[in-house]
């Protein structure tokens, strides 16, 4: 339920039924009023055509011939034309001077004068009925009183009631069809928009019936093609936080694997130092715990930046927050960071870089990161009095960044296996240990889009590099094998 002060969700199904509704309803309507109205001008045409056929059978019987205004047998056609028109009929023809008139006297005429050979049609009253009236002047031949531009007028009237009862039949027909039509669209849209919103719904009741730990994709192939893109963007975030989720689980699991050891024994220590009253026993028991808390900060660490790494990966963070980096100058930082390191086993640390700046897409601190497992690696494993150098190397395709040592180095089987979370190899080698910190530069190097590789050096020692390539970057996807490292 919404909250006080916040607005209820609007219906899909409710805005669609308002947008569209009462659209059609109006245009319907409005078709309506248009069929109506050229309804209503197709029977007055109709009738006219009736009028003027009147019209033109009385021009022809009328004759002046006889000095005289005469027509012929009128009766039988208007008759006739009377039983056409279902309704009362009247005819007038006269002179237009009005001295000589044949028929119902005081029929109507136009408001405007009449042009010769053009007939008129309009309404009017006559005897209090309405009527439709048709009036026709052409020039008298032969002229009566010697007036040559004389004119005969002819009228036909007929009451209006006959037309506008069949009128009215015709409308109500056709209003009663277009409601029809109205009601029918109406009825099936409504059951379209239904039916089109049937799947959101089913949808819905799929993702509240799941239970809380069903991080699956959801199925949207029932949905409309406009939803599509919205189950994508809810599949793609439930792959995230699927992701995220087995990254926090893995984090504890990796975290109580490797913390519960080293407390453990650190808890023996401090029993076995409160109950041993030689101080040289008590001061070697000290120095045991300190060693054993540097072991537990180290790991610590380690799985921190670990966890840090691979959510960088899922998160995309080179699309973030990528930056041009100056490799030489991370590389320089690194080196000094770690020189205090080096000088308690007498290693000569160096650095072979470029004179000019090396600029690659990254993120600093993950760089940073893996640099410094390495080249700690390297000093770890590394006989006093040793050497360890990083060198980079920068060609038109990639830049690569290689950290020698002089240690045991690593068999084949160990450089396949690099990378492996926990894996501890032959001791003294450069996997013995947790197996962390290789398993950080694998991950920072596939966000990166960066490969990782291992060469044995002669006569003794290892080769790790980092190659970065110096195409368009794509921000690279993690790959299956590491999600499970």
């Amino acid at each position: 339920m919404a909250e006080v002060g916040e607005k209820a969700p609007r219906s899909l199904r409710r805005q669609l039924l308002r947008a569209i509704v009462p659209a059609l309803v109006a245009v319907l309507i409005g078709a309506l009023w248009l069929s109506t109205a050229q309804l209503r001008n197709l029977v007055d045409v109709a009738y006219d055509r009736s009028l003027a056929g009147a019209l033109k059978s009385i021009d022809h019987n009328i004759s002046t011939a006889s000095g005289g205004l005469a027509m012929e047998q009128p009766y039988l056609l208007l008759e006739f034309f009377e039983l056409t028109a279902n309704g009362n009929v009247y005819f007038r023809v006269s002179t237009e001077d009005t001295l000589a008139e044949i028929g119902n006297p005081g029929l109507p005429m136009p408001k405007a004068p009449l042009r010769s050979g053009e007939p008129v049609f309009f309404d009017d009253v006559y005897q209090g009925e309405p009527v439709r009236v048709a009036a026709l002047a052409r020039v008298m031949n032969p002229p009566l009183y010697n007036d040559a531009g004389g004119r005969v007028i002819v009228q036909v009237a007929e009451s209006l009631d006959a037309r506008q009862t069949f009128t009215n039949a015709i409308l109500f027909r056709s209003i009663e069809r277009d409601l029809f039509v109205i009601v029918f669209s109406v009825v099936l849209i409504v059951f379209g928009v239904v039916v089109a919103v049937r799947p959101l719904e089913r949808l819905r009741q799929e993702v509240e019936n799941r239970p809380a730990d069903d991080l699956s994709p959801v199925s949207g192939s029932e949905v409309p093609a406009e939803v599509q893109p919205l189950v994508s963007a809810v599949n793609r975030h439930m792959a995230r936080y699927e992701a995220q989720a087995a990254l926090q689980s893995q984090f504890l699991d990796d975290a109580s694997h490797q913390l519960r050891t080293p407390l453990s024994v650190l808890r023996t220590q401090v029993v076995y130092a409160m109950r041993e009253k030689d101080p040289a026993e008590a001061r070697l028991a000290l120095v045991a715990m300190q060693d054993g808390l540097d072991r537990a900060v180290r790991t610590t660490n380690q799985l921190l930046a670990l966890a840090r790494a691979r959510d960088a990966s899922i998160g995309s963070m080179l699309e973030t927050a990528g930056e041009m980096l100056d490799v030489c100058e991370v590389c320089d930082g690194v080196v000094r960071s770690l020189l205090p390191v080096a000088r308690l086993k007498a290693i000569d640390l160096g650095l072979d870089r470029p004179d000019e700046a090396v600029p690659i897409r990254g993120v600093e601190w993950l760089l940073r990161e893996a640099l410094v497992n390495l080249v700690d690696n390297a000093i770890r494993y590394s006989p006093r009095k040793g050497a360890v150098t990083v060198r980079i190397m920068c060609t038109t395709r990639q830049v690569v960044v290689t950290v020698d040592d002089e240690g045991a180095g690593m068999s084949e089987s160990d450089i396949a296996r690099a990378g492996a979370r926990f894996r501890r190899g032959t001791a003294g080698k450069n996997t013995a240990g947790a197996g962390l910190g290789l398993a950080i530069v694998r991950t920072i190097a596939d966000v990166h889009g960066a490969t990782l590789t291992f060469a044995p050096r002669a006569p003794q020692g290892l080769a790790v590099s980092l190659a970065f390539s110096l195409a368009p970057l794509r921000t690279a996807a993690l790959r299956n094998e590491n999600m499970a490292i």
